[in-house]
């Protein structure tokens, strides 16, 4: 099919095209957001904003700001990686599942790493959250400003999260799983690996230059430079996961693990069905025994998978001649005896 525009653009082409169409899908997302806040919550144009920015003091605050996060969310950044592939004519299953479809274990070693991983990323977000500008650069004014606004940030987002995540029902649960786990899932993986990181590999020729760039613009956009270092790591894991699947879903099933489990985890001890002392947002050191064996099964499990990326793919069906034709089987029950069609007409081989 066709496409609007030339599918053999400059990945630099490509890159500036998502990022036009990433502006108009956000003023897609912010119409229909509108619009919805008016159908389901009667609050009108003028009345968005206000409810958005102090969510805790209109009584539909969270289901607005809900609402508000996922729609904007999915539209711009599922909106924009869908259209450019649409721009060039692509089919979206061959631009994001490039090589094979996958086999099942891709997914569930991908899901059991992430789970594999919290101990250590945990250890990671709770350096992360400590670090400070050093004394020696402290002499540079906007460095030190930079790092006061940063915290002042990180300060206002985590009380947005902890707002969003009060889940005093299991509908909240539900609801909270989309617009948290589904939408991040499925948007920012099309986007950012689906879209910037192919283009990115294809720019500087490089797997690991356009994976490496990919996680850091993935993290330095989320806007929590106090948990840049972990968000990074996730984009580095996520990026691999896409370069040896070959396979959208994988990263997506990984990216969907790491924000889901974590909500439930929450969600139980809020419900005060875990320990006590239990509190998955504490950012306490973890014991280093824990770290390192996260360490090393994260690395054996990414270990496998690579390894497994380089294995040839098996065939899964043959074509064969027959009395009846061409007719396409599977390796595995193709017949004792096929017929090739050479230089002397059709012969028949043995299996």
């Amino acid at each position: 099919m066709k496409g609007f525009v030339s599918s053999r653009l400059h990945p630099f082409a490509n890159l500036l095209l998502l990022v036009g169409l990433a502006l108009a899908t956000l003023c897609i997302a912010g119409f229909v957001t509108v619009v919805c806040s008016y159908l389901f919550f009667g609050v009108g144009l003028l009345e968005v904003g206000n409810v958005t920015q102090h969510p805790q003091s209109h009584p539909q605050g969270w289901g607005l700001l809900m609402l508000t996060q996922g729609l904007t969310l999915f539209i711009m950044l599922a909106g924009a990686a869908l259209a450019l592939v649409k721009l060039t004519g692509r089919s979206a299953r061959e631009y994001f599942a490039p090589r094979r479809p996958v086999p099942i274990i891709w997914v569930v070693a991908a899901m059991g790493l992430i789970i594999l991983s919290l101990p250590f990323m945990a250890s990671l977000i709770e350096w992360n959250a400590n670090v400070h500008v050093p004394g020696f650069l402290q002499r540079f004014t906007w460095l030190t400003d930079f790092g006061t606004w940063a915290r002042a940030k990180e300060e206002e987002l985590k009380d947005l999260t902890a707002y969003l995540t009060r889940f005093n029902s299991p509908q909240r649960l539900l609801v909270g799983l989309v617009v948290i786990a589904v939408v991040p899932a499925i948007s920012e993986e099309l986007f950012f690996r689906g879209v910037l990181q192919r283009n990115l590999v294809e720019w500087f020729k490089s797997r690991h230059v356009g994976v490496f760039l990919a996680a850091a613009i993935f993290s330095a956009i989320h806007m929590q430079f106090l948990g840049f270092v972990p968000r990074f790591v996730l984009g580095l894991i996520l990026g691999y996961l896409y370069e040896w699947s070959g396979n959208i879903l994988v990263p997506m099933a990984a990216h969907f693990t790491q924000n889901a489990f974590q909500l439930v985890l929450l969600y139980l001890q809020q419900r005060e069905w875990t320990a006590p002392d239990f509190n998955p947002d504490s950012t306490e050191t973890m014991p280093w025994y824990l770290v390192l064996l996260s360490v090393l099964f994260t690395g054996a499990v990414l270990y496998f998978l690579h390894q497994r990326s380089q294995q040839p793919d098996e065939p899964t069906e043959m074509h064969t001649l027959s009395a009846a034709g061409v007719a396409v089987v599977a390796a595995e029950t193709a017949p004792a005896e096929t017929r090739t069609l050479g230089s002397k007409g059709v012969e028949a081989d043995g299996k």
